[in-house]
């Protein structure tokens, strides 16, 4: 099997962002919601985001090119992370429509908000999981700026919680997942394996077992 070559220093940088996006998948979506300075409400998707920190919770994504949100949030320093569940796949996927900063995509788009507990922005209503964050600060880099927010409140829909620990279930809450092109991932089958201690891997040594076998 042959390999393509590929440089990014060569090809349009849109070009390679395209075949980032066709491998590194499949990837969360953080629907962001902010307020303008003017008090409009925006909701827009980015599918560039992971979790930054543990403790104390940090939350980052990344905005490419200049989009009303990080816009936003630069100048209000609050957003809302809204999770992506199936159920609402069109609704989200319309609001990554270029629409101009004075209108919202809560109201362009039909979606139902609620208001937030910590934060002025708007949280999704139908969304069963809502991470109000405040900003830590931002990094850009060429035409990206990654976004860095310190979660202040969690608002999670009991529904989706489970078990004894009463944390959230994937069958429940229903990801939708971003993939290459214009390409979307619903949840498919779930495995679970158990991780293995060191203590417990097939020929591990044991200096303890010399001492009690002398």
């Amino acid at each position: 099997m042959g390999r393509k070559d590929f440089d990014p220093d060569e090809m349009e940088p849109r070009a390679f962002y395209r075949l980032l996006t066709a491998v590194i998948l499949p990837r969360p979506i953080a629907w962001v919601s902010s307020r303008s300075a003017d008090g409009v409400d925006n909701l827009a998707l980015h599918s560039v985001y992971p979790c930054s920190r543990v403790y104390p919770p940090v939350l980052h994504f990344t905005s490419v090119g200049r989009m009303d949100s990080l816009t936003n949030i630069e100048q209000t320093g609050e957003f809302v992370v809204n999770f992506s569940p199936e159920h609402m796949f069109e609704q989200i996927n319309a609001t990554a429509t270029d629409f101009p900063p004075e209108v919202s995509e809560f109201e362009a788009v039909g979606v139902a908000s609620e208001r937030s507990a910590r934060v002025a922005p708007l949280r999704v209503a139908g969304s069963p999981v809502a991470f109000e964050c405040k900003l830590t600060h931002t990094h850009s880099f060429g035409d990206s700026t990654v976004v860095f927010g310190r979660v202040v409140h969690a608002a999670v829909d009991e529904s989706v919680l489970e078990g004894e620990r009463g944390l959230p279930h994937v069958e429940l809450l229903r990801p939708m997942a971003r993939l290459g092109k214009i390409e979307w991932a619903r949840l498919g089958e779930v495995e679970e394996i158990t991780r293995i201690p060191h203590e417990e891997w097939p020929g591990h040594y044991d200096p303890g077992e010399e001492e009690e076998s002398s």
